[in-house]
């Protein structure tokens, strides 16, 4: 495993993690958390993303528990969350980034994650009923209370990012670090091209999320949708429409030939290939079973090979297949 700069910080994170969207709390249990962090530290991983609105806070709850038992030395490992959606109904209490809900949602995630501070807190949507400038003062609070090591965003356009940034440069404020858009084979317009100037400009890191596109480029999606499969999970079925799109799937088979040439399953080939962007920090994996992240752990010996030819390869291989619907 090899490690990077979150974007112009000096914060180093393993090129991949592992997160707990759809899995924890909805198909795992405590013991299995434990296991599946284990098994990716193990791997050499010390970055691990969470969200306050994952299984409605059951999520943070299920990995600070895990953390408690496992021991691990604070500063051996990077937490992060993510603030947008709320796990409450009511004014303040969801689809907001104010200062009064920002204020509340870090004390109720530091709570169930039983921790003295979290490092990465991203806004986890743009909101656009709030003065971003007001977000930014709170975000910087947010640190300044040692309470949050760096903030970023997630899913913010380019032109929303630069101007928080602006808003902090001009107060001489804790700018956003980081930003954790969707990356794979099928999405890729706003990190090759929108972001294209922030990296240079900004130093934006990324840590980028559904690299195997919601499962398709695992290809276990050929013959249907398998029981036991996150789209069957409740409150999960709009997946079900985009992993079983034709053109999708087509495309994920032509890249087969690609896997077996390199010696890697196709979930390894889909996970380099995302690595293999500069720009990107690390790449957040997400299993259920302790075999998924060995297996997707193996990537990371992947990445070396994937040179300009293969890139080139794997190009053709996809076509101009692309995602647009929204993040």
């Amino acid at each position: 495993m090899q490690y990077r700069r979150l974007g112009r910080s000096g914060l180093q994170v393993s090129e991949l993690s592992l997160g707990s969207w759809v899995t924890y709390g909805n198909q795992v249990d405590e013991r299995a958390v434990m296991e599946t962090l284990s098994a990716a530290r193990e791997a050499g991983v010390n970055f691990f993303d969470n969200a306050e609105v994952y299984a409605g806070g059951q999520s943070e709850l299920l990995m600070g528990n895990a953390l408690k038992q496992l021991g691990w030395e604070r500063a051996s490992y990077i937490l992060s969350t993510k603030f947008y959606w709320g796990i409450a109904e009511g004014p303040n209490r969801q689809n907001t980034l104010n200062r009064k809900y920002l204020h509340q949602a870090i004390e109720g995630s530091l709570q169930r994650l039983q921790l003295d501070y979290i490092d990465l807190v991203f806004c986890h949507r743009p909101d656009p009923h709030t003065p971003i400038e007001e977000t930014v003062w709170a975000m910087h609070d947010m640190i300044q209370q040692g309470k949050a090591l760096y903030w970023g965003t997630s899913e913010w356009s380019a032109a929303e990012i630069v101007a928080a940034w602006q808003i902090a440069d001009r107060h001489h404020l804790h700018k956003p670090v980081m930003e954790q858009p969707q990356y794979n084979l099928f999405h890729r317009q706003r990190v090759e091209h929108e972001y294209a100037r922030l990296y240079d400009d900004l130093g934006l890191g990324l840590t980028t999320w559904s690299p195997l596109a919601s499962g398709v480029l695992t290809g276990k999606y050929v013959k249907g949708i398998p029981e036991g499969s996150r789209s069957t999970l409740p409150g999960y079925e709009w997946l079900q429409e985009t992993v079983t799109k034709p053109d999708w799937i087509a495309a994920t088979e032509r890249l087969r030939p690609i896997s077996e040439e390199l010696g890697c399953t196709l979930s390894q080939l889909a996970i380099a290939w995302c690595a293999s962007h500069p720009h990107v920090s690390t790449v957040i994996t997400g299993a259920s079973r302790t075999a998924q992240v060995i297996e997707n752990m193996g990537a990371s010996e992947l990445i070396p090979k994937l040179n300009a030819d293969r890139l080139q390869q794997i190009d053709q291989a996809i076509g101009t297949v692309e995602d647009n619907s929204p993040s």
